[in-house]
């Protein structure tokens, strides 16, 4: 299908405004500038578009929480790309970044914002240097600052890069960092929309979101809901990871099944040398694990869901026949371990002991007790930390246990009292 988002693959040298204007670009921001914010709201709506971080919540709505008539507003782009195994935002404003500003400009008229945060994953300071230069061209341009195109509206547009904090990808953990707190998530209420940056109202987006917005307002909704489902409406941008023989970013329909996009010779191509597929990773390491009586299901928000896993930011991280579950549930279980904030002590105790208790597995020490207490300690996380961090890292420790028992009771000893058995059931 021909690029909405990805569209530096049709068009050469579209990061440069000269380009991207003789292309289409910056039309939805000269018409909405004619239009009413609640117009540009419902069009909005009326696509269906949900947000592509990984949460999925209908665009337009959140933006329709907004109290109106608010005399400082702030809209905020979600660039902080640190799940594991995600790397389509990255490409995005490398390759395609008028997009991604055009679309956030927009979301700034329809809430009446007069300023966007671009917060960037710390360690992406050398992907910034296009997507700098484009605010630059756009700045020159008349598209961003005082009295945009003799409309009235002004708008202005700041980059900021975090310190390479995993929380931070959480909206108000975001926020916290941008205001120069410690990047920890808070309590809701207050929700962003009412209470957000500098405790005014904020419109927190994922970029790719942002970058579906102006071919939407050109396009109309209705054609945007012909791509995709009818629940899931729109193209999702796929991080296909792993071991698959042509890996990368791939610009899909909503609903393309996962076996498609792992085996199908115009994405993945399947398994390096031949190899048998054993698992799937959906969401980086935040979703249940898949396996491959899964992978026929649609690649929507609502798909995975029936078979007990999610679609998240679609990363996906394919593993073949070789790799031991229990290795890679440990090398998640790190991550999280090391990336949780430490505010909730559920998240901050759970993490760490069941990082300690996988070891213990690994290292050929652990027993069939160790692992019915690992997958204790995993349930007693979910449901209880401010931000989802805490219910990521259960999912591939109870996920694991539940669909690969063999490769933990290869590597525990026997224990007569809790068998491991228990955990197929």
């Amino acid at each position: 299908m021909k690029h909405v988002l990805l569209r530096h693959r049709d068009v050469p040298d579209i990061h440069k405004l000269e380009v991207y204007r003789k292309n289409g670009g910056y039309e939805a921001w000269q018409q909405v500038l004619k239009m009413q914010p609640a117009d540009v709201i419902d069009v909005v709506k009326a696509s269906g578009l949900r947000g592509r971080g990984g949460a999925g919540f209908p665009t337009g709505i959140k933006w329709s929480f907004i109290p109106k008539g608010a005399e400082e507003v702030y809209v905020v782009i979600n660039t902080d790309e640190s799940e594991t195994g995600t790397f389509k935002d990255r490409e995005l404003l490398e390759r395609n970044p008028h997009q991604v500003i055009e679309g956030a400009l927009i979301a700034a008229y329809a809430v009446g914002a007069k300023a966007i945060y671009n917060y960037w994953r710390g360690e992406y300071m050398d992907a910034a240097h296009e997507c700098q230069a484009a605010v630059k061209e756009a700045y020159e341009a008349g598209l961003i600052g005082e009295n945009i195109l003799e409309s009235g509206f002004s708008c202005d547009f700041y980059n900021h890069f975090g310190a390479g904090a995993y929380i931070c990808g959480e909206e108000t953990a975001l926020l916290n960092s941008l205001m120069g707190y410690l990047g920890q998530p808070w309590s809701k209420p207050p929700f962003p929309a009412i209470e957000g940056l500098y405790a005014k109202p904020t419109v927190v987006n994922n970029t790719e979101t942002m970058a579906n917005i102006p071919p939407i307002i050109v396009n109309g909704a209705d054609w945007y809901r012909q791509i995709g489902t009818e629940r899931s409406p729109g193209p999702k941008i796929a991080c296909l990871s792993g071991h698959v023989n042509k890996p990368g970013n791939y610009e899909v329909p909503l609903g393309i099944t996962y076996r498609e996009l792992i085996f199908g010779e115009a994405y993945g191509g399947g398994i390096p040398g031949g190899k048998a597929f054993k698992a799937l990773l959906p969401s980086g390491g935040s979703g249940p694990i898949m396996i491959d009586e899964h992978l026929d299901v649609p690649m929507t928000f609502e798909g995975p869901e029936t078979v007990g896993s999610v679609m998240g930011s679609a990363s996906l991280i394919v593993m073949d026949e070789t790799v031991n579950m229990v290795w890679a549930t440990t090398k998640a279980i790190h991550f999280f371990h090391h990336e949780s904030c430490g505010k909730c002590t559920p998240c901050r105790e759970g993490t760490y002991w069941m990082e300690q208790l996988l070891h213990r597995i690994m290292e050929g020490h652990g027993t069939e007790r160790d692992v019915r207490v690992l997958e204790n300690v995993a349930e007693n996380i979910g449901g209880k930390t401010l931000c989802a961090l805490g219910e990521f890292a259960r999912n591939p420790v109870l996920s694991s246990i539940k669909h690969f028992p063999e490769d933990y009771r290869a590597l525990v000893q026997p224990s007569a009292e809790i068998p491991l058995a228990v955990a197929a059931d």
